[in-house]
């Protein structure tokens, strides 16, 4: 091979590499179209990052290369914020400046205050399907631990069921997706899903929660498949993804094969001690070099 052969060959290796990474990152000028050809787009939950409730999440997000961010409805304290008319614009506006989405919204306030019994929560969830529209996004998740923990509560299943089923036309209407994400087998969601009867009340599927209830959750996502799940949560406890107890090239496979299309979201996924800036730089580094 000749010196100007092998400067060619160079040339062009160190063109893709540069290539490849930039793909890798979500750069400010990738546009908005470009990134949403990526079969996975990758997001992060605004409390996992360190900002719940706060819009900064969105500008946090760009420098961590994410394409969204799972936004916060609200907590008690400001009176589920995103709300009010004010609050969304503020929060439009940062995506536009950043480029980056609101790939879905959360109501994990429900964990604290039970979807299952008590009365305002009605309204947080009705409130927060209009939201979810003016957002620009399609999926809501419905918190059921802690003190709104459905496992094994006949009582507050038949409640839960009793709330969505008068909900669920107004999110078909709106044509959004209420993800319940519990501690729940499949076969327990799927027999409530059944019961409420509604293409729009689905499954939440968080594969670290699942493994931490002994669940086969490879099985579990097969058996839900694409129908079913709305959205995921690849997540650890503990650990920096990749290192701890899922395995996600195996995740991703199976998410492949029942032709799931969402977003993935990362969530938890910080071992003790390490600055979750450094964390989640390698979390998305990692998933994307899964979900390629």
């Amino acid at each position: 091979m000749n010196n100007i052969n092998v400067y060619t060959r160079r040339t062009l290796l160190k063109g893709l590499a540069a290539l490849a990474g930039l793909a890798a990152v979500n750069i400010p000028w990738l546009t908005a179209a470009a990134r949403n050809k990526r079969r996975y787009r990758i997001g992060a939950c605004d409390w996992s990052i360190g900002k719940q409730s706060d819009v900064d999440a969105l500008a946090l997000a760009n420098t961590l290369g994410l394409d969204g961010v799972q936004v916060s409805l609200g907590t008690v304290q400001n009176g589920m914020h995103l709300r009010r008319k004010d609050v969304q614009q503020t929060y439009l506006k940062a995506v536009a400046a950043n480029g980056v989405e609101i790939s879905s919204l959360a109501i994990g306030e429900l964990n604290n205050v039970p979807y299952k019994s008590e009365p305002e929560t009605e309204e947080w969830v009705r409130d927060s399907i209009h939201v979810a529209k003016a957002m620009e996004c399609r999926v809501v998740l419905l918190a059921f631990f802690s003190k709104g923990d459905i496992k094994g509560d006949e009582a507050g299943i038949a409640e839960v069921i009793r709330r969505l089923k008068k909900v669920a036309p107004i999110a078909e209407q709106a044509d959004v997706i209420l993800g319940i994400e519990s501690w729940l087998s499949a076969d327990e969601l799927l027999a409530i899903i059944d019961k409420i009867g509604s293409t729009h009340v689905r499954v939440y599927y968080d594969v670290a929660n699942a493994t931490e209830m002994g669940y086969d959750i490879y099985r579990e996502m097969k058996q839900l498949g694409s129908k079913y799940i709305c959205e995921v949560h690849a997540k650890e406890n503990g650990a920096l993804l990749g290192q701890g107890k899922i395995d996600f090239q195996k995740v991703y496979d199976t998410l492949d094969e029942i032709g799931y299309e969402g977003w993935v979201i990362l969530e938890g996924g910080v071992p003790a001690g390490m600055d979750v800036k450094e964390a989640y730089l390698a979390n998305t580094r990692y998933i994307r070099s899964v979900f390629s």
